[in-house]
C-alpha cells in the first residue's frame, strides 16, 4: 500500500484530500500542530478506510519532525500554510510560516530518494495578489488564465503576498535543481467553498458564514459588499480531486493549475447561500481549461457548491 503525507490534512481542504486518498487505497499520514487537540482531526476517522490514517505532530520549522513525517512517503502534499484574514503581525502569523515553511519542506524532501511527487496547494494569490480585484492593467471582466503574467503588489493582503512569495520559492527551487528525482506540481484554487467535513471553525467556513449573513467584521469585508466584487469560486471537493490527479499523474513537473469554476458578484453569492436565485448570470473570468485538459476535472457549478454548504 502506497503512503502519502498530507501536511495540513485535517483542515478544510486538507480533509477532502485525506478522504480522497483513503478512498483510493493509500496510507495517509496527516500532520497536526497540536496532537492533544483531537477535536481538530477526530472527524477524519469517520472516513472509509480510516484505519489507514496516521496522525503525527508536525511544525514545518522542526526539521527532525519533518524528516520523520516524510519517511516512507512516495507522495507529499503541502496544504498546511495558514489562511488568516485578520492578522496582528503579518510576519509571524503569515509570512514566516508560509515562506520559511515552504523552504524547509523543499529542503527536506530533496534529501530523500523515496519521494516521487511533491504537490503544493498554492492559491490564486500566487497568480494575482489583488484577488478578488483584477490584476493591475485588467478590468473586472478581463479573462485570466495560466498564460498571464503573475502580478503582485505590496499593498495586497499579507496572506496573498505570502502565497505569492511561497510560489516564487517553489519556482526558484525548480529552476536551480534541474535533475530532481521527483516531480513538483502546484494547484492554485480561487475562493474555495462547500461543505465542511468538520465541526471545527475555519477561515474558509467563516467566510461563507459572513457572506451568507452579510456580516462585515472589518473594512476588508465591508469593501467586498460596497464594491459588490465578483468572486471566482471553486468547490472544495473538486480541489481534492484535482490534487489527487496532479499527484498521481506523471509528466506534470513544474506546472501550476488554476482551479476555478464560475464567478459571481458577492451579492449573488449571498443570495445563493440563502437558497435564492442569483440576479445575474455566472461569468467566466478565471479559466480552468488546463486543469480540465491535463487533470480531467469537471468543475461543478457554483450553485451546487453553495447548496452543499447550506446542507452542512
Amino acid at each position: 500500500m502506497k503512503a502519502i503525507g498530507v501536511v495540513g490534512g485535517a483542515g478544510f481542504i486538507g480533509s477532502y484530500i485525506t478522504k480522497k486518498f483513503l478512498k483510493e487505497g493509500y496510507r495517509v499520514k496527516v500532520s497536526v500542530t497540536d496532537i492533544k487537540r483531537s477535536e481538530k482531526y477526530e472527524h477524519l476517522f469517520k472516513f472509509k478506510n480510516s484505519e489507514n490514517i496516521n496522525i503525527q505532530r508536525l511544525k514545518l520549522e522542526d526539521r527532525k519532525a519533518l524528516n520523520h513525517f516524510i519517511e516512507d512517503c512516495e507522495i507529499m502534499v503541502h496544504s498546511g500554510t495558514p489562511f488568516r484574514l485578520n492578522v496582528r503581525d503579518a510576519k509571524t502569523e503569515l509570512l514566516d510560516p508560509t515562506i520559511k515553511g515552504t523552504t524547509n519542506f523543499l529542503e527536506a524532501v530533496s534529501e530523500v530518494s523515496h519521494v516521487k511527487k511533491v504537490l503544493f496547494l498554492a492559491s490564486v494569490a500566487a497568480w494575482n495578489t489583488n484577488f478578488p480585484l483584477p490584476a493591475a492593467g485588467k478590468s473586472a471582466e478581463d479573462i485570466f488564465d495560466e498564460q498571464e503574467l503573475r502580478f503582485s503588489s505590496p499593498e495586497s493582503h499579507p496572506y496573498c503576498q505570502a502565497k505569492f512569495i511561497a510560489n516564487q520559492v517553489v519556482e526558484t527551487f525548480i529552476k536551480k535543481n534541474k535533475d530532481l528525482p521527483f516531480e513538483i506540481v502546484s494547484v492554485s484554487p480561487v475562493m474555495v467553498m462547500g461543505k465542511s467535513l468538520s465541526t471545527r471553525e475555519s477561515t474558509s467556513k467563516g467566510v461563507q458564514f459572513l457572506i451568507k449573513n452579510k456580516i462585515a467584521p472589518d473594512e476588508l469585508f465591508q469593501s467586498f459588499y460596497d464594491k459588490n466584487l465578483a468572486f471566482a469560486v471553486v468547490d472544495v471537493e473538486d480541489v481534492a480531486k484535482a490534487v489527487y490527479k496532479a499527484a498521481t499523474t506523471k509528466g506534470l513537473h513544474g506546472k501550476d493549475y488554476l482551479l476555478t469554476s464560475e464567478s459571481y458578484k458577492v451579492s449573488d453569492i449571498h443570495e445563493m447561500l440563502n437558497k435564492r436565485e442569483p440576479k445575474e448570470n455566472a461569468q467566466i473570468i478565471y479559466k480552468n481549461n488546463l486543469a480540465k485538459t491535463d487533470l480531467g476535472v469537471q468543475f461543478r457549478p457554483v450553485k451546487e457548491t453553495l447548496n452543499n454548504y447550506q446542507n452542512s
